[in-house]
């Protein structure tokens, strides 16, 4: 450096906020597709355990990740006062800010999650509460990713039905990208990364992650993270493919 010049400031790093976009474990409107095995209320309170899950692995993954500003929020839709353990989602939900889930469709209600919690600027990671053995460092290393210099401008988790469990944004506002791709089909995943790719972001990837959507992956998932409430409810419930009486 010339003498008697200024070296350029230091860029500060992207601040990153951690998304969990959630439904209200209320019975008979969540996991309905693993009634064919399981009563509404146990399906709800699988659905609540892994939300649990899911926020402490957040809140984890938040200590963990670099020297960026970070911080918490669940995009909640439906009636918390209806759910299954309501006392212990609010307990579980503390140090997050709450934001109302809004748009048409999924595609939209993600898009406008990942905006509402993060501003257009802001670096965000969002995941759902379908994968509760999610690892922490996982997440604290993709919101490293979307915050370094040279990062890249996404990071898309695929799931093994198809679908995706996470995704990680540079710029929040990219999440407009995925309002009109189809969700919950085998191609959402593939069709989420094209939409992404067509719009010029590069896109990095995350493990591939097993969601709870069926009963057989109840015990799946629940092996993957033995320690979880999710398995040691599913412990409890057993594991099921049959109708429950």
């Amino acid at each position: 450096m010339t003498p008697g010049t200024r070296a350029d400031p230091v860029r500060p790093l992207r601040p990153v906020t951690f998304v969990v976009l959630a439904k209200a474990p209320v019975p008979g409107q969540v996991k309905t597709r693993l009634t064919t095995a399981y009563s509404p209320h146990e399906a709800a309170a699988l659905a609540a355990a892994a939300l649990l899950d899911s926020l402490d692995a957040v809140r984890d993954a938040a200590a963990l990740a670099g020297e960026a500003e970070r911080s918490l929020v669940c995009a909640l839709s439906g009636d918390l006062d209806q759910a299954a353990v309501p006392d212990g989602i609010r307990s579980g939900l503390e140090g997050f800010r709450l934001v109302e889930q809004r748009g048409r469709g999924l595609g939209e209600r993600i898009a406008h999650a990942h905006r509402d919690a993060a501003g257009d600027d802001g670096a965000s990671v969002q995941i759902g509460m379908d994968t509760p053995q999610v690892d922490a460092a996982v997440l604290a290393s993709v919101a490293d990713r979307v915050t370094a210099p040279d990062g890249p401008d996404a990071v898309l988790g695929d799931a093994a039905d198809g679908g995706w469990w996470l995704l990680g944004l540079r710029h929040a506002a990219d999440a407009r990208f995925v309002a009109d791709v189809p969700m919950s089909t085998p191609e959402t995943g593939r069709l989420t990364r094209r939409a992404l790719e067509g719009a010029g972001l590069r896109v990095e990837t995350a493990p591939v992650l097993s969601d709870v959507d069926e009963p057989r992956d109840v015990v799946l998932v629940a092996a993957r993270c033995p320690e979880s409430r999710f398995a040691a409810l599913a412990g409890v419930l057993g594991g099921r493919t049959a109708v429950a009486s």
